[in-house]
């Protein structure tokens, strides 16, 4: 067993625990509060999520390194990594299993290589320029998790006494961690900051983070903080109060959705904007979102973003990089990746030449050199005659600005507009094209395109 770092005094710990074992805590409203300060380096930055085994035909470190100057030349700028760790055995689901059923948090899956290749990797990826974020997977481990047998109080157990996978889930290769008991948490943050002094990682995904109670975050973020007061802690959860002083940024869960919804004329664009306020009411002020139209999930599970958005594939991407929050990108979509990678097995993505790897590029780009598009940066809606299928968005920051039209529709429009924010010269960040406009302005914009324009003055 590795050393276990003190947490919080065990009274104190158990006096603050609201979630209970058959889910998760209720959605506290945090509109009138501030959020945790992220750090500043993740406001310009595109975050890009590596599956390790299916990133290349190795399906190792390696295969991740050698592509490492491609990815800058991406313009990406924060590399997130699957879980890295050797996965359980025992009930294991497919030839591989999932990387989420971790069998010992201080090891490397061999099938990626050894601490000294990925050591390599991450010196690699820092000497480039990225910064680079783990998995972490704190709610379950593996079955066969040597904590499961040397430290059985970490864990769930039913009243014959077996351990128990996840309540109400289909988890069947894990086990549920018991954060009643304090020393879990003494163990979990031992560990990240072994990746964090050993590797120097700069941050952690945190993996179905609202399993955890947000008091148990809150303890575990300020020991991590301690040892890297610029770390990036990402909550793979939607919950507002994790973002008050344990998490520097949540999934939009919900915009995710009203996409797939819009996309498939389930719901009208207006959908956005009462997504927009919803979360602008729930979560605490400037409390930084991560916007994505895929991930390792939905690709598996779900569906490709082909499958899910249709002709609006591009259209929604860019509404990622448009509203604020911090882009995501999963590893294939700038090959345009059209099928599903397969969960338990090795299945590279098939790399290919795609028209779409200058899109996202331009994307990446822009994101990281205009202050307009940088995290936090104030945004707002620009009225037209189609805001039943256009989503006119406007950022800005000082003298800089960026706007974008993106008809999220399967029908052509003219779009008018008159907000005197549309006057001055614009560029036109995909064809580089400039133009002068005096309102009105009128426009087509065909069906599913979206133009994006920076201020040219």
């Amino acid at each position: 067993m590795k050393p276990r770092l003190p947490l919080v005094p065990p009274l104190l710990l158990c006096a603050c625990l609201v979630a209970t074992l058959r889910g998760v805590e209720p959605l506290q409203v945090c509109g009138d509060q501030p959020a945790l300060a992220a750090p500043e380096w993740i406001r310009h930055e595109t975050i890009y999520e590596v599956n390790v085994r299916q990133f290349s035909a190795a399906g190792n470190f390696a295969g991740v390194e050698e592509q490492l100057p491609r990815l800058r030349q991406l313009g990406v700028g924060v590399l997130w990594l699957m879980p890295i760790y050797p996965i359980g055995v025992e009930n294991r689901k497919g030839t591989l299993g999932s990387p989420y059923a971790v069998r010992d948090y201080y090891g490397v899956n061999p099938e990626f290589g050894t601490e000294a290749d990925f050591a390599r990797l991450v010196n690699a990826a820092h000497a480039q320029g990225f910064r680079l974020v783990l998995d972490w997977v704190p709610n379950h481990a593996a079955w066969d998790n040597p904590l499961v047998k040397e430290h059985p109080d970490f864990f769930v157990h039913d009243a014959q006494g077996r351990c128990v996978p996840p309540v109400d889930t289909d988890w069947t290769d894990v086990v549920q961690f018991d954060f009643k008991n304090p020393t879990v948490g003494d163990y979990e943050t031992a560990a990240m900051i072994h990746w964090i002094q050993k590797f120097g990682i700069d941050g952690f995904r945190c993996d179905f983070a609202k399993g955890l109670p947000t008091a148990v975050w809150n303890e575990i973020s300020a020991r991590l903080r301690a040892v890297r007061p610029d770390l990036f802690l990402l909550a793979e959860a939607d919950l507002p109060q994790e973002q008050l002083r344990a998490f520097d940024a949540a999934y939009s869960f919900g915009m995710m959705k009203v996409f797939t919804d819009v996309a498939a004329g389930g719901a009208g664009v207006s959908k956005i904007e009462d997504e927009l306020v919803r979360t602008q009411v729930a979560f605490p002020r400037g409390a930084p979102l991560i916007r994505y139209t895929t991930n390792h999930d939905e690709n598996s599970w779900a569906g490709t973003d082909l499958e899910r958005l249709g002709g609006g594939v591009e259209a929604f991407a860019v509404m990622t990089f448009m509203l604020d929050g911090i882009p995501l990108i999963y590893n294939g979509q700038e090959a345009g990746l059209d099928r599903r990678l397969k969960f338990f097995e090795h299945d590279p993505i098939p790399w290919q030449p795609s028209p779409r790897a200058d899109f996202y590029r331009t994307l990446c780009h822009l994101k990281h050199a205009d202050p307009a598009l940088a995290t936090g940066a104030p945004m707002r809606r620009i009225a037209t005659t189609v805001n039943g299928s256009v989503y006119a968005l406007l950022r800005e920051a000082g003298a800089h600005r960026v706007i974008s039209f993106c008809n999220l529709t399967a029908k052509d429009v003219t779009v008018d507009a008159v907000d005197p924010v549309l006057n001055g010269r614009w560029r036109d960040a995909f064809t580089g094209e400039t133009i002068t406009w005096q309102v009105p302005v009128s426009f087509p914009l065909p069906s599913w395109k979206y133009r994006v324009l920076v201020s040219a003055e």
